[in-house]
């Protein structure tokens, strides 16, 4: 759905109207694990792949994918499949994320506050607007999708609840730039930011003036910036402190989103995020 999936290749328009977008900043390297983690870690690494693929995948490809020998890697594919984390399609031998992850990570979201709060608003926002919808936060530094409902739209959206979005060039990431923690901006400034298309906001002046602009009207949007003709309008989600814990944004084509949002488009997003905002106790 939204602008970006952290994990880095191109758009890819499908047969069947999807764009699906897999970007953001490159992963970083792993650095070595500790001698005692090893095993750990390369399990964790390799259903981390496995989640990240769009259909089940060969025993053989994994291994080559982490330089790891096919007993090993199969003893790890074992040990996750036991515990219904990991599933292997008894014709074709291949492998794929289990129910049981998906099952923790349903449990797990609604160990955020906000998600259970943001689902009537974001219900009214998608039906209102038509459009894919979406709810993000910021965790450990990382901005990530936390809820997402698609829309009516003939082009769907593949972001999912977990991704996690570049801060300089989504519409969430522009609202938490705004608004989120001290010190962040400065953080994204001082960091490589990659183009990913011509309309991507890379310049560090640029960024700044567009991130004080958000900051005095209250939205964002970031039209072309992650993929051509899409664009995001986001708000942002304060809690009874008057501190930022969410965002809240639909997306859709730029023929419907335009870089100026209609005021009926504009008096949506805000009223899902005050609505969300009230719930959690701002006053504002």
């Amino acid at each position: 759905m939204l602008e970006q999936n952290l994990r880095s290749s191109t758009p890819v328009p499908s047969a069947r109207g999807k764009i699906e977008r897999r970007n953001g900043p490159r992963r970083k390297a792993h650095s070595a694990p500790p001698k005692d983690t090893g095993t750990l870690d390369l399990a964790l690494r390799i259903l981390d792949h496995l989640a990240e693929q769009a259909s089940p995948i060969a025993l053989t490809a994994i291994a080559q994918t982490f330089a790891a020998s096919k007993s090993t890697v199969y003893r790890h594919l074992s040990a996750l499949a036991r515990h219904g984390f990991v599933r292997r399609d008894a014709s074709t031998g291949r492998y794929a994320i289990g129910v049981k992850l998906m099952v923790l990570g349903e449990t797990s979201r609604s160990n955020f506050e906000i998600v259970t709060v943001a689902r009537e608003a974001l219900l009214k926002l998608r039906d209102t607007t038509g459009q894919a919808v979406s709810l993000c936060a910021l965790l450990d530094d990382d901005l990530v999708v936390l809820d997402l409902m698609h829309g009516r739209s003939v082009v769907e959206f593949t972001t999912r609840p977990g991704t996690r979005l570049a801060l300089y060039a989504s519409a969430h990431g522009k609202i938490w730039l705004a608004f989120g923690p001290g010190g962040l901006l400065q953080k994204v400034l001082n960091a490589p930011r990659e183009a990913w298309t011509s309309h991507t906001i890379t310049d560090a002046k640029a960024l700044a003036s567009e991130v004080q602009a958000v900051r005095k009207r209250g939205w964002s949007t970031a039209p072309n910036q992650v993929v051509m003709g899409v664009n995001t309008l986001a708000a942002p989600v304060f809690d009874h402190r008057g501190v930022l814990v969410g965002s809240i944004a639909f997306v859709g084509s730029t023929q419907l989103i335009a870089a100026k949002p209609t005021p009926a488009q504009l008096g949506a997003v805000l009223e899902a995020a005050r609505s969300v905002s009230r719930e959690l106790g701002w006053k504002g």
